[in-house]
């Protein structure tokens, strides 16, 4: 699965911009307040609309004001969101389009496209089509139809007009495309881990994935042990040689039905709990055990993941990171960091600026300075230091 592009119209601070040509890992930088989170709600905001409606999905992110807020502010006409992706790199593109609008004052579907080219030549083949809750959607196997004239289309009424069609589409197997922007929708995972809430004691239970803030960390620190012994001993293999002293980590139940994390440090006979090792050690291990998932999330967003790492730690994270993209799962990055920046490759690296008061994005590849000082050997952390980064600065 991959992102290839993502096009945004009055979307909070995106007015009007497009990410083109994607990397399996990308890695943003920008001032306060410029929109990294903001692009990383797109994917939430997408959830949200597929789990429940896009009425529940603006409220999420717009509070009360729901619509008016979500929308760029001084703006008219409806919220778009396009995103085209590949389910491999062998098949063709598929196109999402999704165009949000008010009628009555209640927020709407004004538009829904599912699309793809099934050939290199002629226009791209539309799978599902709506508009205000009606609309039709193709019905015969995509895989058995070789001209555009067999398709078999059948209109269908929402229950209500604020409902996604792709919701229903995405059961179906037959229908490959709409199940692969199901998957990638519903399964994307941004991680915010919060370092104290993966201290405590757990009630003991079961968990294969790391949760956004990380309070589950020795349930899946269990299942890994007991479910994935390969994994886990590459992880504790790693740990070591990042973290001084390390030998040893393990997840223990207790006779009252607690998860204990412990650190065992080959100093010392006992192990030490979670509670009392570095944030650093914590986080570190914490990364480690998300991004050697046995199931990577097709979309992952990780939000600033320097903070209480040692500097010289980054380099090996973005190379873990890169790691993960390669095993399927692709990775959005917003750092504040030169030292991560630096281990960045010039095709992975955007950042975002404030022009008349939206947000628009730069790619470090389309900018001649900046890839020339990259072909003469520099680094692209030490490029953004230096003022390189045009309007990334806040100073």
């Amino acid at each position: 699965m991959h992102i290839e592009s993502i096009r945004l119209k009055n979307f909070r601070a995106f007015k009007n911009v497009e990410m083109r040509d994607i990397p399996k890992m990308s890695i943003i930088v920008g001032a306060n307040g410029t929109g990294k989170s903001t692009l990383f709600s797109v994917f939430g905001f997408l959830k949200d609309a597929l789990t429940e409606n896009v009425r529940v999905a603006l409220t999420k992110l717009g509070g009360s004001r729901g619509f008016k807020e979500v929308r760029s502010r001084n703006s008219v006409g409806p919220i778009e969101i396009e995103i085209k992706f590949r389910e491999k790199s062998d098949e063709p593109r598929v196109t999402y389009l999704l165009s949000i609008n008010e009628q009555d004052g209640l927020p709407v579907v004004e538009r829904e496209i599912l699309k793809y080219r099934r050939g290199s030549k002629g226009q791209p083949w539309h799978f599902l089509d709506f508009a205000y809750g009606e609309g039709s959607a193709v019905t015969n196997e995509p895989d058995t139809v070789t001209e555009k004239t067999e398709l078999k289309r059948e209109t269908q009424t929402l229950k209500s007009p604020d409902t996604l069609a792709i919701k229903g589409l995405a059961q179906f197997k037959k229908f490959p495309a709409a199940v692969a922007l199901g998957e990638l929708i519903g399964n994307w995972h941004i991680s915010d881990f919060h370092i104290q809430r993966a201290r405590p004691e757990q009630e003991a239970g079961y968990a294969e994935h790391l949760s956004k803030e990380g309070e589950n960390l020795s349930l899946v620190t269990e299942y890994l042990y007991t479910q994935h012994r390969e994994i886990f001993d590459k992880i504790i293999d790693k740990i070591k040689k990042r973290v001084p002293g390390i030998t040893k980590v393990d997840a223990k139940t207790t006779e009252e039905g607690r998860v204990l994390l412990r650190f065992q440090d080959g100093a010392f006979e006992d192990p030490f709990l979670a509670r009392y090792v570095s944030d650093g050690t914590i986080k570190m291990f914490a990364y480690l055990v998300l991004l050697h998932d046995p199931k990577p999330h097709p979309l992952l967003c990780i939000e600033e993941p320097e903070n209480q790492l040692y500097p010289k730690l980054l380099w090996e994270l973005a190379e873990e990171f890169r790691e993960y993209s390669n095993r399927g799962g692709q990775v959005f990055i917003s750092t504040h960091s030169p030292d991560m920046l630096n281990a960045a490759q010039i095709e992975e690296v955007y950042w975002l600026i404030k022009e008349k008061g939206y947000t628009a994005i730069k790619r470090a590849l389309e900018d001649k300075q900046i890839k020339a000082y990259m072909e003469d050997g520099d680094q692209m952390g030490n490029l953004w230091k230096q003022g390189f980064f045009k309007g990334a600065d806040p100073i």
